[in-house]
């Protein structure tokens, strides 16, 4: 084998070998120092970093792509010919091999959005405490609502329409049937909210029934009654079965200055209960004579809770949640400021990396593999 040849592919072998350890080393020391050092620094999605990790396999092939085509020129003849069929120089070649990975390297990086500069700005946060009273009893699970939904389904589409319709507004969730407790202390955290009310079914509750009144209590004793703050009540059910004096509780609330609002859920003419058997519908419920039970929303009831309360009265169904009025009536309560809340909004840098990547392009694409003389001597040292 001709010397020359052989030079070429240690030559393209140790510059991949220096490359690599100079790209991690670099890069290593700068990432550590900007985590340890840097507060206003972060990277939006780290985990695509972990992409960087390929680039040394594109190396490695690098070389035996190389290696390969190496051999194959060297079927025209010995070492001499091959250099006069193919001028190609190997520093060049491998300086277009690594402009480019380098390029790549940008573009992953770019892809994680490097942020930096952080912009503190301030926001007032303002707004009214609401708890919700949701009715978990067994005949929430009727589906005489539009499209075949179950009454808690619709009442917890309503909640979550609500909650998508706050803003600023602290909000709490107590679950009841026959008994009352707090699913979901009082919270700004519409996420924690939302999670909370995704695990709610009639199968929380042992005793049944539909105490309104307890409900009421409960969310009563969810405020913090030392904070001047504006607080409304909003009771979803079908009313049906009530068992406790409800009125009285929405008119005790009321003295306390806590609206009590109401939505109900179910149709006039009612409908069956269904019962499930390992998560599979295995039939309605039915009474002791073997006849269904039909279970019907007491409309008349739910507005009269909400009238003891000061509050506002709302039908939901499958449709139209019924909540627009509702959601006017609790934007007109004076709001109140809870505090001001200073938070940071990093500025994006990966438009910098596409730069860089696209530089580096550029220039690989002005560079000839040609060989030149100047530069063949230099390296051979002749």
């Amino acid at each position: 084998m001709n010397k020359s040849s052989t030079y070429s592919l240690n030559l393209i072998l140790i510059l991949t070998l220096v490359g690599e350890l100079v790209f991690w080393v670099t890069g290593l020391s700068i990432w550590l120092y900007l985590k340890e050092n840097v507060a206003e620094f972060r990277m939006e999605h780290e985990w695509i970093l972990k992409y960087l990790f390929l680039l040394p396999v594109f190396s490695a092939l690098y070389v035996l792509i190389t290696l390969r085509e190496n051999k194959r020129w060297k079927q025209f003849g010995d070492a001499t010919s091959t250099r006069l069929l193919t001028p190609i120089s190997s520093f060049k070649n491998f300086i277009r091999f690594y402009l480019f990975r380098l390029a790549l390297g940008m573009m992953i990086i770019a892809l994680g959005n490097p942020q930096y500069g952080l912009n503190k700005k301030e926001a007032i946060s303002e707004g009214i405490d609401i708890m919700i009273g949701l009715d978990v009893s067994n005949s929430m699970l009727a589906e005489d609502m539009t499209g075949n939904l179950s009454r808690l389904k619709i009442a917890k589409l309503s909640i979550e329409k609500l909650m998508s319709k706050l803003h600023g507004d602290r909000i709490g969730l107590v679950v009841f049937a026959g008994s009352a407790y707090t699913q979901l202390p009082i919270t700004t955290d519409y996420s924690a909210a939302k999670l909370f009310l995704s695990g709610v079914s009639t199968n929380m509750m042992s005793s049944q029934g539909t105490a309104i009144g307890s409900a009421i209590d409960t969310c009563l004793r969810a405020f913090n009654y030392e904070e001047e703050s504006t607080k409304a009540i909003i009771i979803i059910s079908d009313g049906e079965n009530h068992e406790d004096d409800a009125l009285l509780a929405a008119q005790a609330a009321k003295e306390k200055g806590v609206l009590v609002n109401t939505i109900g859920v179910g149709s006039e003419n009612g409908g069956p209960i269904p019962e499930f058997k390992n998560g599979v519908k295995a039939g309605v419920k039915r009474d002791q004579e073997g006849n269904t039970v039909i279970t019907k929303m007491n409309e008349s009831m739910m507005k009269e809770i909400a009238e003891a309360g000061g509050g506002h009265y709302v039908r939901a169904s499958g449709s139209d949640l019924g909540l627009e009025s509702l959601i006017r009536e609790l934007n007109t309560l004076e709001k109140t400021e809870y505090g001001t809340e200073i938070y940071a909004d990093y500025e994006d840098q990966f438009q910098v990396f596409v730069g860089i990547a696209m530089l580096l392009l550029i220039i690989q694409q002005l560079i000839s593999e040609k060989k030149s003389a100047w530069l063949e001597k230099l390296i051979s040292g002749k």
